[in-house]
């Protein structure tokens, strides 16, 4: 660039970021997760360029940088983050990387759900991963989807104000994808009866998605939000018959995790597993080309993989999704 940005202070502090601009070339975005990645690159368009560090398939929680994530945040604008205690090894690398630009918590201004209960506390010690705000999983509900977009939009549009009407006009298109896709799911998940609406998942990443469709969630593989702790044996027992006393047809594994404890499960339980292809997209989007490219992709992917465990066929796109 031609001129270096003289970017400081984190989004949802009080120092703000007023008057800082952009003033020759294109900003430098580095995104931490999937997710956040895929929005920003909606957001942006030509007017950042993005850097994305968990590539497809990879865990959030238990992510280690690279050499060149480290280059990449060193010389990065804008680090936006999901935030809600997802990345637990981004501090580290900010500080190893020497990145002194904006840093955007996309899920300010979302309610967070709460931690596990008592009886994950002893898991959750033991791999010393608490999650302490939260549930951090916050995409996996389209309307927490599109408050991070905004969050996301006004700092690009903070940080580069001549880019600021791109930056919402991209903004705003995507955020009417998104009310088409939250339209179109709950359309189709409204159709199947609530005590029928029975989910299993691989990981306890998807309580926004649950609460936001009035789905039961019976339970998960790993009983906790970090897709790298184990579930003991006594928590394995216990799915089971839940799986067993609620009717629960399906157990799914997700792409980012192995699918044998799953497998196990649905197995002990006489239930079908959707694994492989069928897997949900939970902490991570797929590669190029899969079902789950995008984060729109990847949720219309898992509410079909549902609506299919549960005997239903859905409806057909809007075109607003087939593009």
């Amino acid at each position: 660039m031609g001129a270096a940005l003289a970017l400081t202070g984190c989004v949802g502090d009080d120092n703000g970021l007023g008057g800082v601009a952009a003033q020759l070339g294109t900003l430098r975005v580095v995104a931490t997760t999937t997710q956040v990645a895929d929005f920003t690159r909606e957001i942006a368009g030509d007017g950042a360029s993005v850097t994305q560090l968990i590539q497809p398939n990879q865990s959030a929680h238990s992510y280690d940088p690279s050499a060149a994530d480290l280059m990449a945040l060193s010389k990065a604008d804008v680090l936006v983050q999901n935030g809600a205690g997802l990345e637990e090894w981004l501090d580290d690398a900010v500080e190893a990387s020497g990145f002194s630009g904006v840093t955007v918590d996309s899920s300010t201004g979302i309610d967070l759900d709460e931690t596990q209960g008592d009886e994950h506390d002893d898991a959750a010690d033991a791999d010393d991963h608490d999650h302490a705000a939260g549930n951090p999983h916050i995409w996996t509900d389209p309307a927490n989807a599109e408050q991070m977009v905004e969050t996301i939009t006004t700092a690009l549009s903070t940080s580069y104000p001549a880019k600021a009407a791109d930056f919402r006009a991209n903004a705003d298109a995507y955020i009417a994808k998104l009310t088409a896709l939250d339209d179109w799911s709950r359309t189709n998940i409204d159709t199947v009866p609530s005590a029928e609406r029975l989910f299993v998942s691989n990981h306890d990443a998807f309580s926004y998605f649950v609460d936001a469709y009035g789905i039961d969630y019976v339970g998960s593989v790993i009983p906790s939000f970090d897709d790298s702790s184990e579930p003991s044996a006594a928590e394995m027992d216990k799915l089971v018959a839940d799986i067993e006393a609620t009717g629960t047809k399906a157990v799914f594994s997700e792409t980012s995790l192995s699918p044998k404890t799953a497998q196990t499960i649905a197995k002990e339980a006489g239930v079908e597993v959707y694994s492989g292809e069928d897997a949900l997209y939970g902490d991570s989007l797929g590669p190029a080309g899969s079902d789950g490219a995008t984060y729109i992709d990847a949720q219309l992917h898992n509410v079909r993989m549902l609506l299919q465990s549960w005997g239903v066929t859905p409806t057909a796109l809007p075109a607003s999704l087939q593009e």
